[in-house]
């Protein structure tokens, strides 16, 4: 009798633990907060390294972030990556995301990565026509930007300049440009000059063009003749003697940013007459250069960093898997895919 009690104590025990583990309640996941300090903490950094790279103020792109994204909040950022409402436009060939926004359903950039988000918003500006005339304004005059932004249209909230300039205000967001200005030069006037063509390793090098703008950028900008540009990304060609220490320096480029757009391991050693390029490649040519006909050796990386092209768009667009190298005098697509009956 005694064993008996005891076993059906030990059976009520045991259902009583049992009954606690499955009413115990779930724990939540670890959630971005969504705060002003948690977002300036994330991508300050980044921010200041756009603005290092494109003349974007790092105080505009972290106000644009936090308004459009709400903090990182928004469903465009949580599930897009979208951290600046950037709409698809006719020449975006990248992944799409739909929101509704001023109509239903309409089409947005997704990114991979936030990051992703960061370079292409500096990317769109420094390339937009209409925004053009915002890179004359001095990189520390927040307020003329965000007039600037909201004059060129970027937001249909006729508040919106308002709402940049309180949100610099209140996070003192300014204090992320003023490295940027401590080297600024004030470059000559004059409209940029565009290369023909990259060299490769095994070209001749030619004179390197001047790379110049009108209005005041930073130290990036104003170091010619040494940066060059094609299909509207900087470029440099390795000299004798630089090492990546010295180019990431020289060019104030954070050490991951080198070997990412020019899709290189991360421990590589510059060569002279290597092409590097300053900003990530784009997914096609620039108008006008619709094929390239290759030469004896010449490989896919070589002709993508001649244009500028992503390795892996440079591969889609010509039907052919990655490791795929040309024979010579076949004819590279650069803006559009190959046909598929196309030899």
């Amino acid at each position: 009798m005694i064993k008996k009690a005891i076993y059906i104590s030990q059976i009520v025990l045991l259902m009583g633990l049992v009954s606690c583990r499955a009413y115990r309640p779930p724990v939540t996941p670890t959630v971005y907060d969504g705060s002003a300090t948690t977002y300036i903490d994330n991508y300050k950094d980044l921010a200041i390294s756009e603005m290092k790279r494109t003349g974007v103020p790092a105080s505009i792109t972290l106000a644009q972030g936090m308004i459009e994204s709400d903090f990182g909040r928004s469903s465009l950022a949580r599930l897009g990556n979208n951290h600046f409402g950037i709409k698809c436009h006719n020449d975006w060939t990248g992944s799409t995301i739909t929101q509704h926004d001023d109509r239903r359903n309409e089409c947005f950039r997704k990114y991979r990565r936030p990051e992703d988000s960061f370079y292409d918003h500096s990317d769109f500006l420094r390339s937009g026509s209409r925004y053009s005339f915002l890179f004359s304004f001095d990189p520390t005059d927040y307020k003329a930007w965000a007039r600037g932004l909201k004059k060129a249209g970027y937001a249909t909230n006729p508040d919106y300049a308002n709402m940049l300039v309180r949100k610099i205000e209140e996070n003192n967001l300014y204090n992320y440009d003023r490295g940027y200005t401590a080297s600024v030069i004030k470059p000559q006037v004059m409209g940029p000059v565009k290369t023909d063509s990259i060299v490769t390793k095994n070209d001749s090098i030619e004179p390197a063009h001047e790379i110049i703008s009108s209005g005041t950028f930073g130290a990036v900008m104003a170091r010619v003749p040494r940066i060059m540009e094609t299909n509207r990304l900087q470029y440099i060609i390795v000299k004798d003697g630089d090492t990546r220490e010295k180019l990431e320096n020289e060019f104030q480029l954070l050490r991951w940013e080198l070997a990412r757009y020019n899709e290189l391991e991360e421990n590589f050693t510059p060569v002279s007459g290597q092409v590097l390029y300053l900003q990530p490649k784009r997914e096609k040519a620039e108008v006008g250069k619709d094929f390239h006909t290759t030469g004896k050796g010449e490989t896919m990386y070589m002709i993508s960093q001649k244009y500028g092209i992503k390795l892996r768009s440079l591969l889609e667009m010509n039907l052919m898997e990655s490791g795929a190298e040309p024979i010579p005098e076949q004819k590279i697509w650069l803006r559009e895919t190959k046909p598929v009956n196309v030899q």
